[in-house]
């Protein structure tokens, strides 16, 4: 006879270490770790609609992970550090459009693009500037890059490297994940299958070297600010991450060596119980998908861990003091969803990059609700409500038919139905017909934004104090990319480019090595993705009409 669902819970919950603060409202009252019948599902539980942990935040909060970048590396490196002291827990890296589009600062593309935003990064100098002063083997760092993504982590390792930090000592995430690119960020490079094939790579390589990496963070989060449903952004995602895992199964990883290291990472919108009902409708699939699909038999392959960042789409330029508010919402959504870490928006995101005061607000609206709130208590504290738990199915059979579509384009491979609905724009038009469908109950007025289509009074009274990125900042960083270049061996150079391009050519070799080796060679992330262009080509998208 199997064990009761709460029998399993206790065991896992006695097996953990709480915080060492009292678990009890401000009146007094204890608060459980859990509430629910005994047969009911559980937090920690298989499939863990009601999360992956069967203490969650009692025994750790989750990651207070901000993302920063800007102008040059040492500009966000002193953010980082302010970050840091403010009591931000993981850093997670912005990079400017030429570095994800695999330009130079100085490529005639990139101008007046370099460090606007995100941090311009060229050479692995300016991956030495970028975490000067912080210790790699003690924080966790995430970048957000996809196009040009084993590059910068080739720079990442051997930057490390040379600063006696091994990698199997490094902790952090990369995004990597390709196919969101085509289906709704469109910073593409390559064509779809040598682009996945570097994801295999990375994969492959962190898998056998980094024991400590997520190669891949699985984004629903540009998907929805393209313009999804949260239904969508959901599918999509979910359809990403099952390409992925086939991906390296076909390269011969076993899928539970795999499924642990992917990490997702999902937009938190305004629609807070739909939100909610997200997330846990997410970890219910993966589960069921890993553990009866895909044959995983570790726990950890059917758990779903997930990053959120609340809503930039949400933000308004109007009475901009209002998306404090926004963003509240937003995080407590995340939060109550059992989101893993967090990423909260300032709330001056709509006119500029944040100001150092405006990411410390967003900062301290996480530790409010961490730290005042009591909401990290209990687990899933609303699963239960007849409304929560009716959404959370509904979300699901509307995701699963999602799904189920892509699989037959993929005539049951969901890696080549993913590949397959990008090059019929099935994904691109989903996506632009509920971006429409959204747009006009704005404009008609169905759908209230305060200060943009209602409530207008006070929209002429912003006056903040915004971040600047200059002509001068971006002088600063061509001239670093010119200097590097002058002082560089020129023969170190060619050789690791002809290694690059010889490797590239044969679809069997891991080209981590040969990027590592030209990171050490100071090539720059121009040159690299031109010479691997060179061999796989570049994609021309035709576009959805």
């Amino acid at each position: 006879m199997s064990p009761r669902p709460a029998d399993q819970w206790r065991h896992a919950y006695e097996g953990a270490a709480t915080r060492p603060v009292p678990f009890t409202t401000m009146s007094g009252i204890p608060v459980e770790p859990v509430y629910g019948p005994a047969d009911a599902e559980h937090p920690g539980v298989y499939p863990y609609t009601r999360g992956i942990h069967a203490s969650m935040y009692r025994t750790r909060l989750w990651t207070m992970r901000m993302f920063a970048g800007f102008g040059t590396a040492l500009d966000t490196n002193q953010r980082f550090r302010e970050i840091i002291a403010a009591g931000g827990t993981g850093l997670s890296t912005a990079f400017d459009m030429p570095t994800l589009l695999g330009l130079d600062s100085d490529d005639p593309m990139a101008l007046g693009e370099v460090g606007r935003c995100g941090v311009a990064i060229d050479t692995i100098e300016d991956l030495s500037d970028l975490f000067a002063d912080i210790d790699l083997s003690a924080i966790t760092t995430s970048m957000t890059i996809n196009a040009s993504a084993p590059v910068v982590l080739a720079m990442f390792v051997a930057n490390a490297e040379d600063h006696g930090v091994a990698r199997a000592r490094l902790g952090g995430t990369l995004q990597n994940d390709i196919l969101k690119e085509y289906q709704a960020q469109k910073e593409f490079v390559f064509p779809p299958r040598p682009s996945l094939r570097l994801v295999r790579d990375t994969i492959a390589f962190t898998t056998a070297q980094m024991p400590k990496w997520n190669p891949v963070s699985v984004s629903g989060y540009h998907i929805r600010e393209a313009g999804s449903t949260a239904v969508e952004e959901l599918a999509f995602t979910l359809a990403n991450g099952f390409a992925y895992l086939e991906l390296a199964r076909d390269a011969g990883l076993d899928v539970d060596a795999v499924a642990p290291r992917l990490s997702f990472f999902f937009n938190a919108h305004i629609d807070f119980f739909e939100e909610i009902a997200k997330y846990r409708a997410a970890r219910r699939i993966w589960a069921t998908w890993l553990r009866e699909r895909y044959g995983a038999r570790s726990e950890r392959s059917w758990q779903l861990r997930f990053h959120t960042q609340t809503a930039g789409v949400s933000l308004t330029a109007q009475q901009p003091e209002n998306n404090l508010a926004r963003t509240a919402i937003e995080a407590l959504a995340g939060v109550l969803g059992g989101t893993q870490s967090l990423h909260t928006n300032s709330m001056d995101e709509a006119l500029a990059l944040p100001s150092e005061k405006a990411a410390r607000l967003a900062l301290r609206t996480q530790q409010i609700i961490a730290h005042e709130t009591n909401v990290a208590h209990v687990a899933d504290p609303l699963g239960g409500s007849y409304y929560v738990e009716a959404l959370t199915d509904e979300v699901e059979r509307q995701a699963l038919d999602l799904l189920g579509q892509i699989d037959q384009m993929g005539s049951g491979s969901m890696l080549e139905g993913c590949v397959a609905a990008v090059e019929a724009n099935w994904f691109q038009r989903r996506i632009a017909e509920s971006a429409y469908r959204l747009e006009r109950l704005l404009n008609d007025g169905q759908r209230v934004v305060v200060g943009v289509n209602g409530f207008l009074e006070g929209n002429d009274d912003a006056d903040l104090e915004l971040l600047r990125i200059t002509n001068d900042d971006e002088k600063r960083q061509v001239e670093r990319l010119h200097d590097v270049r002058e002082r560089r061996d020129a023969d170190a150079v060619r050789r690791a480019r002809a290694r690059l391009a010889t490797e590239a050519a044969d679809p069997e070799v891991n080209l981590m090595g040969a990027l590592i080796d030209a990171a050490h060679a100071r090539v720059t992330v121009g040159e690299v993705m031109a010479t691997l262009a060179d061999v796989f080509g570049r994609y021309v998208e035709q576009p959805v009409l």
